[in-house]
Protein backbone atom coordinates (compact mmCIF):
# COMPACT_ATOMS: atom_id res chain seq x y z
CA UNK A 1 0.00 0.00 0.00
CA UNK A 2 1.30 3.43 -0.93
CA UNK A 3 1.87 6.23 1.54
CA UNK A 4 1.21 8.83 -1.16
CA UNK A 5 -2.07 10.66 -0.80
CA UNK A 6 -4.13 13.41 -2.31
CA UNK A 7 -5.22 15.80 0.48
CA UNK A 8 -8.31 18.00 0.42
CA UNK A 9 -8.76 20.38 3.34
CA UNK A 10 -11.63 22.53 4.51
CA UNK A 11 -14.29 21.59 1.95
CA UNK A 12 -17.45 23.37 3.15
CA UNK A 13 -20.92 21.97 2.53
CA UNK A 14 -24.45 22.67 3.74
CA UNK A 15 -26.06 19.38 4.68
CA UNK A 16 -28.91 17.76 6.57
CA UNK A 17 -27.28 15.82 9.37
CA UNK A 18 -28.30 15.45 12.97
CA UNK A 19 -30.48 13.63 15.47
CA UNK A 20 -32.55 16.67 16.46
CA UNK A 21 -35.76 17.41 14.54
CA UNK A 22 -34.52 20.84 13.46
CA UNK A 23 -31.28 19.37 12.08
CA UNK A 24 -33.30 17.02 9.89
CA UNK A 25 -35.10 19.83 8.05
CA UNK A 26 -32.58 22.71 8.03
CA UNK A 27 -29.20 22.35 6.35
CA UNK A 28 -26.25 23.40 8.47
CA UNK A 29 -22.55 23.96 7.74
CA UNK A 30 -20.05 21.11 7.77
CA UNK A 31 -16.38 21.03 6.92
CA UNK A 32 -14.70 17.98 5.42
CA UNK A 33 -11.09 16.88 5.11
CA UNK A 34 -10.37 14.01 2.74
CA UNK A 35 -7.15 12.06 2.17
CA UNK A 36 -7.09 9.61 -0.73
CA UNK A 37 -4.24 7.13 -0.83
CA UNK A 38 -3.00 6.49 -4.35
CA UNK A 39 0.31 6.04 -6.13
CA UNK A 40 1.21 9.59 -7.19
CA UNK A 41 4.45 8.48 -8.84
CA UNK A 42 3.07 8.31 -12.38
CA UNK A 43 1.65 11.85 -12.30
CA UNK A 44 4.80 13.12 -10.60
CA UNK A 45 6.84 11.81 -13.51
CA UNK A 46 4.52 12.82 -16.36
CA UNK A 47 2.98 16.03 -14.98
CA UNK A 48 -0.24 14.89 -16.67
CA UNK A 49 -3.69 15.21 -15.06
CA UNK A 50 -4.78 11.94 -16.69
CA UNK A 51 -2.22 10.12 -14.53
CA UNK A 52 -3.71 11.19 -11.21
CA UNK A 53 -7.00 11.57 -9.37
CA UNK A 54 -8.69 14.82 -10.38
CA UNK A 55 -9.42 16.60 -7.10
CA UNK A 56 -11.95 18.90 -8.78
CA UNK A 57 -14.04 15.88 -9.74
CA UNK A 58 -13.63 14.43 -6.24
CA UNK A 59 -14.79 17.70 -4.63
CA UNK A 60 -17.85 17.81 -6.88
CA UNK A 61 -18.76 14.19 -6.09
CA UNK A 62 -18.22 14.67 -2.33
CA UNK A 63 -20.34 17.84 -2.26
CA UNK A 64 -23.13 16.15 -4.23
CA UNK A 65 -23.15 13.17 -1.84
CA UNK A 66 -23.04 15.25 1.35
CA UNK A 67 -25.52 17.90 0.23
CA UNK A 68 -27.85 15.42 -1.47
CA UNK A 69 -28.18 13.04 1.45
CA UNK A 70 -29.91 13.13 4.78
CA UNK A 71 -28.02 11.70 7.73
CA UNK A 72 -28.71 11.25 11.41
CA UNK A 73 -25.04 10.72 12.28
CA UNK A 74 -21.84 12.25 11.00
CA UNK A 75 -20.51 8.68 10.85
CA UNK A 76 -23.03 7.93 8.08
CA UNK A 77 -22.06 11.07 6.16
CA UNK A 78 -18.37 10.14 6.45
CA UNK A 79 -19.08 6.58 5.27
CA UNK A 80 -21.00 7.85 2.24
CA UNK A 81 -18.18 10.26 1.35
CA UNK A 82 -15.60 7.48 1.73
CA UNK A 83 -17.56 5.21 -0.61
CA UNK A 84 -17.88 8.00 -3.18
CA UNK A 85 -14.12 8.60 -3.08
CA UNK A 86 -13.21 4.92 -3.42
CA UNK A 87 -15.68 4.50 -6.29
CA UNK A 88 -14.62 7.70 -8.08
CA UNK A 89 -11.27 6.32 -9.26
CA UNK A 90 -9.89 2.78 -9.20
CA UNK A 91 -6.45 4.16 -8.32
CA UNK A 92 -7.76 5.10 -4.85
CA UNK A 93 -6.45 2.46 -2.43
CA UNK A 94 -7.77 3.98 0.80
CA UNK A 95 -9.54 7.09 2.03
CA UNK A 96 -9.63 8.97 5.32
CA UNK A 97 -12.59 11.29 5.83
CA UNK A 98 -13.07 13.80 8.60
CA UNK A 99 -16.46 15.48 9.02
CA UNK A 100 -16.85 18.47 11.34
CA UNK A 101 -20.19 20.01 12.36
CA UNK A 102 -19.41 23.71 12.65
CA UNK A 103 -22.43 24.60 14.80
CA UNK A 104 -22.93 21.68 17.17
CA UNK A 105 -26.21 21.98 19.12
CA UNK A 106 -24.79 21.85 22.63
CA UNK A 107 -24.97 24.46 25.40
CA UNK A 108 -21.17 24.58 25.65
CA UNK A 109 -18.47 26.66 24.03
CA UNK A 110 -17.59 24.07 21.35
CA UNK A 111 -16.25 25.25 17.99
CA UNK A 112 -16.91 21.93 16.20
CA UNK A 113 -17.73 18.29 16.74
CA UNK A 114 -16.67 15.60 14.34
CA UNK A 115 -15.65 12.14 13.30
CA UNK A 116 -12.77 10.67 11.31
CA UNK A 117 -12.91 7.34 9.51
CA UNK A 118 -10.43 5.31 7.45
CA UNK A 119 -11.60 2.90 4.75
CA UNK A 120 -9.61 0.64 2.41
CA UNK A 121 -10.52 -0.71 -0.98
CA UNK A 122 -11.83 -4.27 -0.51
Amino acid sequence: MTEDCLRLRGLRVMALCGALAEERVRAQPFELDVDIGADLGPSGRTDDLDDTIDYGEVCAAVCAAAEGGQFTLMEAMAQTVAEVCLNADQRAQWVAVEVRKLRPPVPHHLSASGVRILRHRP
